[in-house]
């Protein structure tokens, strides 16, 4: 079972939800093409290789979603 949770689409901006098969968090399989272009084009790239460290706040986690204690409501 999965939560509803509507997001704006990660290209476009028009809700979507998140969870949708087989394209969220995009609103299309246009929207989800166009971000994979974007990834092979090196307009997005991961600043810095991930370290060990990293993942140790994800060591416990029991993959149920978590709030950020900081986002606004």
């Amino acid at each position: 079972m999965n939560p509803s949770q509507t997001v704006p689409c990660a290209t476009c901006g028009t809700p979507s939800e998140f969870f949708a098969k087989p394209v969220g968090p995009f609103c299309s399989d246009r929207c989800q093409l166009v971000d994979l272009g974007r990834w092979f084009a090196e307009d997005y790239r991961i600043s810095e290789p991930l370290r060990p460290d990293h993942f140790e706040a994800f060591e416990d986690w029991d993959g149920t979603p978590r709030r950020d204690p900081d986002a606004q409501r």
